[in-house]
């Protein structure tokens, strides 16, 4: 049975300058660093897709990543695999102090919120170590999905009471939103600004999002496959006549989607 410490021998040897892999030399934090978020996009792929083989295989490739960033690191002498996984150990034991706390902590038992009260001293504690002050909004990665991002700022300064206090200012704020973008788009060559509305609108159904206690991301994901299946309904429909949709009027593709709905909801 292979372990972590045969991987990271393997990482190791890929890495070495005078006989590893010329691709796996030649490569850097910034250079490696979508193709990790593209193997944590697979992870989630197959998890969707209930596929535990091809689970297996992506979590594989997903510890691969982890591992090649931490020989990078080791490199540079910034730091090592083993200081990877000792600082997760470590704080994943801080965050629960139900489990891993004082006999008066273990007693007391899980907190509502506390996870997230945890995160904010953790982040406090950080911050004193850095030049400038931390903010409400630091550390929310800027290379997550735009929606998730959205959703975790929103998030984030709602626990300081920046937030709307029931959802009807919200459709309010909607409809502000869809007429500044009505007025954007009656006026000529202003494609910047209609982009910039665009966003404050995806911004407020995010919002809206939230206060339904709705995940936003799994919310368009959800669309997005229910569209690709009812999409495929028309073309197999227009293919059963010989026609594809560019054959097709959009009053004759319209009729077949309302079909494929049905046939959801028979």
């Amino acid at each position: 049975m292979k372990s972590l410490e045969n991987l990271r021998q393997i990482m190791a040897q890929l890495r070495d300058p005078k006989s590893g892999c010329p691709w796996d030399i030649k490569q850097n934090f910034s250079t490696i660093a979508p193709y990790t978020i593209e193997e944590a996009y697979e992870v989630a792929d197959a998890i969707e897709r209930h596929d535990m083989a091809d689970l297996r295989e992506e979590l594989g490739d997903l510890l691969f990543q982890v591992v090649f960033h931490a020989q990078m690191a080791q490199e540079a002498g910034a730091f090592t695999l083993d200081d990877v996984i000792s600082g997760i150990c470590d704080k994943m034991e801080r965050r629960h102090p139900h489990i891993y706390g004082t006999p008066k902590q273990i007693k007391a038992g899980a907190q509502a919120g506390a996870w997230e009260e945890l995160k904010a001293v953790e982040r406090a504690a950080k911050s004193t170590n850095d030049a400038a002050p931390s903010g409400i909004l630091d550390g929310i990665a800027k290379t997550l999905p735009a929606l998730k991002r959205a959703q975790k700022l929103q998030d984030r300064a709602a626990r300081v009471g920046f937030d709307w206090p029931n959802l009807a200012p919200i459709f309010d704020k909607l409809d502000e939103e869809v007429a500044e973008l009505k007025e954007a788009i009656a006026i000529p060559d202003n494609a910047d600004n209609i982009m910039d509305e665009v966003g404050d609108l995806l911004f407020v159904c995010t919002n809206l999002a939230r206060k339904l206690n709705v995940d936003a991301q799994g919310a368009l994901r959800g669309t997005n496959q229910k569209f690709e299946h009812r999409f495929s309904w028309i073309e197999k429909r227009l293919n059963d006549q010989g026609k594809n949709p560019k054959d097709a009027s959009l009053d004759e593709m319209e009729s077949y989607w309302v079909e494929a709905k049905r046939r959801e909801n028979p």
